[in-house]
């Protein structure tokens, strides 16, 4: 899927400076920015280099500004924003951009039509940057211009004395270290003449990070110009990295680069736009952790690894797409790190220990864990590695470990205090928690059934009968109390929390999951209450809102300071995710009819893949219409629900084992 955008889009300042790009490099960092080039967020840079795989992110190379020089005239393609400011305004040449395997962007200045495409290498810390000359009337000089951040990218540079003025040039090769506590820069620029000029530049302004409440003002370190002489015909392809790029081919780089991604689509089921754009967009979050595993980024630009993300999107980005060794390994160094029957909710970025303050994580890796099974029918990985670790959790969670998470004795699982956050609903600011929901949470034992359910139909799978019986009839007494605990007579759908005798009647998304995980809690004639709350209070074309509209605390937007978009995360907000188990109920509870529904609800999502982050969809979306994107321009779980579903339940492309169906029967 070809995703192209005109000049309407790309000479409109508005519109080029609110659509982004992301190309990622599978080891946790990337090259990105709007499609104008101008940064609006301290995440962009052309070269964001993740020096301890997949975290330990650094912006080394901000920008590169190209300049050309005809006749005496100066065509600056760049585009910057300072306070009161637009300059240069080189989006005004820009004639198109289009994302392929990678980004395109074509501009027409003067009679020269240049193309520049970038690629972040997969596996290394390394920008390939790519000048086709398409028409020029006569010889003109390109010039490249480095802007160097040198720093940690949650923090920005301020102009200082401390910073190494002096770059170094060998052949082709040019190489600078801002500071000695960063890794050096190298870029390798064919027949290209450097002369240093170095100097800063001041007040770059970004105004993502100024809408969100946060300080957005940074200093540029710029050591010289690169200037080569182009003719029609001509190409020039360049190599960013933290190696030394000497002796490399650049443009060898750049085709093994998009025949890794080519490849990635023969694999698929099925090969049309849609799953070929999620396919792509699924890749980015893929990357390296250690030397042989790997994990799954969030979400771009400022999450790493964590756990209930990587468990809820594992199926979506590798299963649904045929990786079942990627897989394989993202659950094994899950695995490696259970700890108390827990699953780590978030590895932290400067190595200390991982944290375990989730309950839905480890209950996800169950889900995960099955569908890989069932995709991939490794029986010796189900043996040797999954098995053991779920006989831990389910052993932990009935005695009771962490954070109050234990199973009481009617068989549901209860969790957390008034202080702790451990649900995927985890706003906290300061001391307040925004939606505290400690005691039984529906989702929690919706999935914590599906926990005891699948680990007996696995045991059954290898021969362990008589176990599996004392699990599955553990399973039948939870589904039988949770029909007594957790439907509410008088509005027709689940109560959200259930604490002693208190029961929250918020609606919230939380109750689409008894629906729509392997094992179903719910009866045919209740699903369709739930799911027609679901659709009255809750479904917008983009996701699932996480309040009801008629909720006096229901925010309709997200956006302001850290403590108002804090308030609002799941008080209202969209969350693209929830499309997914939405998407997998609709066709289970109305068959056909359901999956005619679910196809043409997509088209909103088709739209999506061109806006904010192009080929990729938000984490979350206003409320309110017209349900404006928020939070990260990228995230996993977003494509990966969205593409599962897609695949698994519209057009019917997942295993062909069955899962237990809705009945008339059902406990409720």
């Amino acid at each position: 899927m070809s995703i192209h955008l005109d000049r309407t889009v790309t000479q409109n300042f508005d519109e080029a400076i609110g659509r982004e790009w992301l190309d990622t490099n599978g080891i946790g960092g990337w090259a990105g920015a709007t499609i104008s080039n101008g940064h609006t967020r301290r995440y962009h840079g052309l070269l964001v280099a993740a020096t301890h795989p997949p975290v330990g992110r650094m912006v080394l190379l901000s920008k590169l500004e190209e300049t050309l020089v005809r006749d005496g005239a100066r065509l600056e393609l760049g585009t910057n924003v300072y306070p009161g400011a637009v300059h240069p305004q080189g989006y005004r040449y820009l004639a198109a951009y289009t994302q392929d395997f990678s980004p395109l962007f074509t501009y027409e200045a003067g009679a020269i039509v240049l193309q520049k495409r970038v690629v972040a290498i997969h596996g290394e810390n390394t920008t390939v940057i790519q000048y086709k000359v398409i028409e020029a009337p006569a010889d003109f000089q390109l010039e490249l211009r480095p802007f160097v951040a040198g720093r940690e990218y949650h923090s920005l540079t301020q102009a200082n004395a401390d910073i190494n003025r002096e770059s170094q040039l060998s052949g082709d090769v040019w190489s600078y270290q801002p500071y000695a506590q960063v890794p050096a820069l190298y870029m390798l620029v064919p027949g290209a003449r450097f002369v240093a000029q170095a100097d800063w530049y001041y007040n770059f302004e970004y105004l993502r990070e100024k809408e969100r409440g946060l300080d957005f003002h940074e200093d540029l370190f710029t050591p010289g110009i690169f200037t080569i002489s182009l003719q029609a015909g001509a190409q020039l392809t360049l190599i960013v990295s933290t190696e030394n790029p000497n002796g490399r081919n650049a443009d060898n780089l750049l085709a093994g680069e998009r025949a890794r991604r080519k490849n990635l689509l023969t694999a698929l089921p099925i090969a049309d736009d849609l799953t070929r754009a999620l396919s792509l967009a699924a890749d980015q979050f893929v990357v390296r952790r250690g030397a042989d595993l790997k994990t799954i980024i969030a979400g771009y630009h400022w999450f790493t690894d964590w756990g209930r993300d990587t468990m809820i999107a594992l199926p979506g980005l590798t299963l649904v797409t045929r990786r079942y060794d990627d897989a394989k390994k993202i659950l094994r160094v899950f695995a490696e790190n259970i700890d108390q029957g827990m699953l780590p909710n978030r590895f932290p970025e400067a190595g200390e220990q991982p944290e375990y303050n989730t309950v839905d994580a480890t209950l996800w890796f169950f889900v995960a864990a099955y569908k890989y099974f069932r995709y991939s029918q490794d029986k010796v990985f189900l043996k040797e590695t999954l098995l053991p670790a779920m006989a831990d959790i389910l052993d932990w969670h009935q005695r009771g470990t962490r954070y109050g998470i234990h199973m009481e004795s009617d068989g549901l699982l209860a969790a957390g205090n008034p202080d702790i956050q451990l649900t995927w609903m985890d706003a906290k600011i300061g001391d307040w928690v925004v939606t505290p929901r400690n005691g039984k949470a529906v989702e929690i034992n919706a999935l914590w059934y599906n926990a005891l359910a699948i680990y007996a139909r696995l045991l059954q799978t290898v021969g362990r009968n008589k176990k599996a019986q004392i699990y599955q009839a553990l399973a039948e007494k939870v589904v039988q109390r949770f029909a007594q605990v957790f439907w509410n007579p008088q509005g027709g759908y689940l109560f959200d929390v259930v604490d002693g005798e208190k029961s929250d009647g918020a609606i919230r998304p939380n109750q689409i999951l008894a629906l729509s995980l392997p094992f179903p809690l719910l009866g045919r004639n209740r699903a369709r209450q739930v799911l027609k709350t679901i659709e009255d209070h809750l479904l917008t074309p983009v996701g699932l809102r996480s309040l009801s509209p008629q909720d006096p605390d229901y925010h309709p937007t997200y956006e302001g300071s850290p403590f108002l978009r804090d308030s609002a995360y799941h008080q209202g907000t969209v969350w693209a995710w929830l499309l997914g188990p939405y998407l997998t109920a609709l066709v289970r509870v109305r068959g056909k009819t359901g999956q005619k529904q679910g196809l043409k609800l997509l088209q909103a999502v088709r739209n999506h893949l061109a806006e904010a982050g192009i080929g990729q969809i938000s984490e979350i979306f206003d409320g309110d219409a017209p349900h404006t994107p928020r939070g990260c321009i990228a995230q996993a779980w977003s494509v990966a629900e969205i593409g599962r579903a897609y695949l698994e339940d519209l057009l019917h492309e997942g295993p062909s084992e069955t899962i237990t169906p809705l009945t008339k029967s059902r406990h409720c």
